[in-house]
């Protein structure tokens, strides 16, 4: 048997809040996601879209590891013309974008506003 040392255990991501100011939907993660624990995510932001959602404010401060599977949950929702906005970004999200430039650019600003922190 080839081991290729890769780790295939999923890792878990936590939807800690989930907030509603109007069409914006606010959300804060914790922990680590990838192509394997971005399913609940994806899920939600569907959900969300069928419900009339346009924006999306994604609190990623306690993020502490994301691949490619979080650049698809994003790509997803803002290819449907829809508005991101990634907050608080932790290292491993700024490390992320930095190597996906074009996901970057279409997310906005580093900070919440203050209706989206109350």
């Amino acid at each position: 048997m080839h081991d290729s040392g890769a780790d295939t255990a999923p890792c878990a991501i936590v939807i800690s809040s989930c907030t509603s100011l109007g069409t914006t939907l606010v959300i804060h993660l914790t922990g680590e996601l990838d192509h394997y624990s971005a399913a609940p995510l994806r899920a939600l932001l569907a959900s969300a879209a069928d419900d009339g959602y346009i924006s999306l404010v994604l609190d990623t401060a306690k993020v502490t590891f994301c691949d490619s599977g979080f650049l698809a949950v994003l790509d997803q929702w803002h290819f449907q013309g829809r508005r991101l906005r990634l907050a608080n970004r932790s290292r491993a999200v700024r490390h992320l974008l930095n190597a996906a430039p074009t996901v970057q650019q279409s997310a906005q600003a580093d900070s919440m506003t203050a209706a989206a922190t109350s």
